[in-house]
């Protein structure tokens, strides 16, 4: 059975390796970073709309500086970031379903939103809202991380994430990398033996994808 390598920082690793064994598939978690809290100051709430919320580790690190923007909505990319929100006491507005861009494009313009993030981040494409960004967390790179031999596919949550695999793996030509968005892709470089992109930026349309690799190594 194909072995599918889960390479995102937990707890988000585990949580996509047992979503992927439900769905039939030999998967581990083998993270390359982890994340952790930075120092940072909560601006003032009431210069801004709305709160927007690209990944549930913002919730996660964001420590007691969440309090005093509890009063703003929340704009969550995805619904494992809405849930996050909504276990630390905010008040999620709009959970979207595939990745910041569309997310923005179906909220309504000209909002100035407080964007709490990574150090490593994207920042959306062109758009009307007002985005002021804040670091609250970074992920750090593990140094040596356990990469089993024979896996066949790689799980490519980020383009940081496909930069590191690629720097750490020697021969690739018998792994394909199944990957959360073009951006990804194209970060782990060339000598896959395949390299696909998920229908959404979301980790359900990515082990979906993975699920037909295993199925047919080679989709047209």
């Amino acid at each position: 059975m194909a072995l599918v390598l889960v390479l995102r920082p937990e707890p988000g690793a585990s949580a996509t390796a047992s979503r992927a064994r439900e769905l039939g598939l030999n998967a581990i978690a083998v993270p390359l970073f982890t994340v952790e809290p930075i120092q940072w100051d909560a601006p003032e709430p009431s210069a801004f709309d709305g709160l927007l919320l690209t990944s549930a580790n913002a919730v996660r690190h964001g420590g007691v500086q969440l309090d005093p923007l509890r009063s703003l909505k929340v704009y969550a990319v995805g619904p494992a970031t809405a849930e996050a929100a909504l276990g630390a006491g905010l008040d999620v507005a709009v959970a979207g379903e595939a990745g910041v861009d569309r997310l923005l494009a179906a909220i309504p313009p000209d909002l100035h939103l407080l964007h709490l993030c990574g150090a490593d981040r994207r920042d959306p494409k062109k758009t009307r809202h007002r985005i002021t960004p804040v670091v609250v967390y970074r992920s750090r790179q593990i140094e040596s991380p356990a990469l089993p031999r024979g896996a066949s596919i790689a799980l490519i949550h980020s383009p940081r994430a496909g930069r590191r695999f690629a720097e750490l793996t020697r021969d690739r030509s018998s792994i394909a990398i199944a990957a959360i968005s073009q951006a990804a892709a194209d970060a782990a470089g060339e000598g896959w033996k395949a390299r696909h992109v998920a229908d959404a930026q979301s980790d359900e349309a990515l082990l979906a994808l993975a699920a037909r690799l295993c199925n047919n190594p080679q989709p047209k």
